[in-house]
């Protein structure tokens, strides 16, 4: 049985990325900060006919991370299939326009983004190169290749994060294993910055099963309207 983590799993697009491949057979490991919304997600899943457990672990704890992701390996026989895309939320990521942006605040998101995306990765990585297969996924704001300055610090990470995405892609090539990243050039499910088109989670799902089957080639997907 074929699987995929889903780290920053919510209620939006990692539900969808969940149902895209749950419902072509893999079995869905669910990382998220909080148990209590990681286990509503699985029971919808479940309910689904697909197979789905929580392991909660925060990001910016990165051993917890890399537990949660051994964990589900485990549970699993393993990681097929490794999804990156944890989001803020407000009260938590304070957005700066560029002038006003303080070291700290670049700070905090390049270890939630970068940071975080770098030890998922080495603790799925190993067994992916062993086998000789395996697909990575890493998930920002089109603001990380076209910058917006209403959020620069959160768009200063995501491009580093792509930058870094794009070079893992150049370097696995030839080895069976995929690595590409995801850029997001719209509000998902409810508008959150002024101007930015909207879109259903499902549009933007099928992105991700693409690159992992038909469009392994491609170090880059932009989702737009």
């Amino acid at each position: 049985m074929t699987s995929i983590a889903i780290v920053g799993a919510g209620p939006q697009l990692g539900l969808a990325i969940a149902r895209t491949f749950g419902s072509r057979g893999f079995d869905v490991a669910l990382i998220s900060r909080s148990r209590e919304k990681l286990d509503d997600l699985v029971g919808k899943l479940t309910a689904e006919g697909v197979t789905a457990a929580a392991f909660p672990a925060d990001v910016l704890d990165r051993d917890a991370l890399g537990r949660a992701l051994k964990d589900a390996a485990t549970r699993f026989g393993g990681i097929d299939v490794l999804e990156y895309s944890p989001v803020g939320t407000f009260g938590v990521t304070t957005l700066t326009a560029p002038a006003e942006t303080e070291p700290s605040q670049v700070e905090f998101e390049m270890n939630f983004q970068l940071y975080g995306a770098i030890a998922a990765t080495k603790a799925v990585l190993p067994a992916m190169r062993a086998s000789g297969a395996g697909t990575l996924l890493y998930t920002t704001g089109a603001g990380s290749i076209e910058p917006d300055p209403r959020v620069a610090n959160v768009n200063a990470a995501a491009a580093a994060l792509r930058n870094w995405a794009i070079n893992l892609h150049n370097e696995l090539t030839g080895t069976g294993i995929q690595a590409a990243h995801i850029g997001i050039d719209v509000s998902i499910g409810t508008a959150v910055i002024p101007g930015l088109p909207t879109a259903r989670p499902e549009q933007i799902s099928p992105v991700y099963w693409e690159l992992h089957t038909t469009r392994r080639d491609q170090a880059e997907r932009v989702f737009s309207l």
